[in-house]
């Protein structure tokens, strides 16, 4: 019986990952219950000791010797139910703490079941994560019996269960699954500046390399596209654009807006607002489907960014041209400063306001007043003129699919120019085996 018991514990310690030691103690503490419920006395001084080498089981009742195997079916009953909730417990901590130290690392599990709409992952023999719907990719769906690989996104610690959450649409796990694929990361040759993420349509992903040696567009997606194909296809066919990180907002801007080619890029500093400029062919690249290419590489580098024709840029410039002509004691000059300064219309002149132009340009109060209140004026006579203009019921849509898929015939046009000559023949194959929006290299 000694035996046994220690093989017991040592099974039950190793299958639920809990400390050996814990479990004797939670013997013996089942076993003084059980005793207090035989004697019907919670007074008495009752100690049960195992021996940890043997498996020895000692009793003292008031300092005297009992048979703890004597004490009846209804204490051996209390001591079981004592010794379940014990353990129970202390897997529950032991959970806890392994998973608390794994938050935000990947994780690999297969797919049990779903409970409204929130997928059971079965983690290890014991223990099952959850991931929600929000954190589900959408338009993905999982079999039960599926292997998938999560992030570790939180433990909770509750009253009969720790639970594990799970997600899939979190930008750390592109991180983390760039990590996994690509070694330069993993090293620290390469790091991930700063991503945007939409789950399950596209990334930005914004890299950099302390090696000048080491191209860091080039290392993320590998040999014929070998180590972005196996992220994509983990994501579902999520695209991702791998951009070149640089300290230069301007070039920044310029590089996450790709695959469209930027004519000129103004930066307005007090607004946070950049002003691209590109070519009427490049206006749906830069704007992307549904916006996602501008909204992505605005959250990517911290700028609210305007995309602009030429067309549209040179009115700008004229009407702000205008404004200024118009107030006394201003020239030609303050355009040129304006525009150095990110101004480049009158709506910017009107949201910069009165302060800038002292501080940054040195004008005169009065003058400097005198612009922002023709500014103001104009803008609302832009307004007016614009509600005049639209007819009524109408209002602005989106893309339709005939644009959407000469939108994607452009993109992958776009991605086989500007490609070197030692590098053509591995572009050509991964545009041939890869999604035409995936990372370009810029």
């Amino acid at each position: 019986m000694s035996q046994e018991l220690l093989r017991i514990v040592d099974n039950i310690a190793r299958d639920k990952n809990i400390d050996r030691e814990s479990i004797f103690v939670d013997l013996e503490e089942a076993m003084i219950s059980a005793a207090r419920k035989h004697f019907a006395d919670p007074e008495s001084d009752i100690a049960v000791s195992i021996d940890r080498q043997t498996g020895e089981i000692s009793a003292l009742k008031d300092n005297k010797e009992i048979d703890i195997r004597q004490l009846g079916r209804i204490p051996a009953q209390t001591a079981k139910q004592v010794m379940i909730q014990k353990i129970r417990a202390d897997e529950r901590d032991s959970i806890y703490a392994e998973f608390v130290q794994r938050k935000g690392e990947i994780i690999s599990g297969v797919v049990v079941r779903y409970e409204a709409g929130t997928v059971v992952v079965n983690l290890d023999h014991w223990t099952e994560g959850f991931m929600p719907k929000g954190e589900q990719i959408m338009g993905q769906t999982h079999r039960p019996g599926e292997r998938v690989r999560c992030l570790i996104l939180d433990v909770k610690e509750n009253a009969n269960q720790v639970k594990i959450i799970l997600s899939r649409t979190h930008p750390v796990f592109i991180r983390r699954l760039f990590e996994l694929e690509v070694p330069e990361i993993a090293e620290k040759v390469i790091e991930i500046r700063i991503l945007a993420r939409e789950a399950g349509y596209r990334t930005k992903v914004a890299v950099a390399s302390f090696d000048d040696k080491v191209d860091p567009v080039g290392a993320c997606v590998g040999v014929r596209g070998s180590r972005i194909k196996n992220i994509v296809e983990e994501l579902g066919g999520e695209k991702i654009d791998i951009v070149r990180w640089h300290e230069s907002s301007q070039t920044l801007v310029a590089n996450a807006l790709m695959p469209a080619k930027v004519s000129e890029i103004a930066l307005c500093f007090e607004l946070g607002r950049a002003t691209v400029v590109v070519d009427e062919d490049q206006l749906s690249l830069a704007i992307g489907k549904h916006g996602q290419n501008v909204r992505l590489a605005a959250r990517l580098t911290g700028w609210d960014i305007d995309i602009l024709t030429p067309e549209e840029y040179n009115q700008g410039i004229e009407r702000l041209t205008n404004c200024v002509k118009g107030a006394e004691g201003a020239d030609e000059a303050i355009v040129d400063k304006l525009i150095a300064l990110g101004v480049i219309s009158v709506l910017d002149l009107d949201d910069v306001g009165v302060e800038p132009l002292l501080s940054e340009l040195g004008l005169e109060s009065a003058v400097a007043e005198k612009l922002v209140e023709m500014a103001s004026t104009e803008v609302k006579a832009m307004a007016a003129e614009s509600k005049q203009d639209q007819p009524e019921g109408i209002q602005e849509e989106g893309p339709t699919p005939k644009e959407d898929e000469e939108l994607d015939q452009a993109e992958e046009q776009d991605q086989t120019e500007d490609i070197p000559d030692k590098d053509k023949e591995i572009e050509a194959t991964e545009n041939e085996e890869l999604d035409p929006e995936q990372p370009q290299a810029d």
